[in-house]
């Protein structure tokens, strides 16, 4: 499994949700590999999601597409570049159980 966090510095992080979840998150969902995403809060000026694919190059193709997503649909509201960064998931802890650890080297 594979994770995509996306950190953008914006003026209006509730409208920036509200937009991503309506318009966005539909791409993502018909993405193949697509587990979730989640529209996030990481500051006062700082809004940005979580996105989880089954492989990476699944993560790296749907990445792809939010970018131009944003800068098409968020503009207005953003007042910086968006940092990315797309990792392996090494373990999950869930409501259903433990889904995965990382191996030992």
């Amino acid at each position: 499994m594979y994770a995509v966090v996306r950190k953008v510095p914006m003026r209006s992080i509730e409208e920036a949700a509200r937009r991503a979840v309506d318009g966005l998150g539909p791409t993502m969902k018909q993405s193949p590999g697509f587990i979730g995403y989640y529209v996030v809060r990481f500051g006062d000026q700082t809004g940005g999601s979580i996105t989880l694919f089954e492989t990476q190059s699944a993560a790296q193709e749907a990445n792809s597409k939010a970018l131009d997503w944003i800068k098409a649909n968020l503009a207005d509201l953003i007042t910086g570049e968006p940092e990315v960064s797309v990792g392996e998931v090494l373990g999950a802890v869930t409501a259903e159980g433990t889904t995965g650890r990382a191996s030992a080297a």
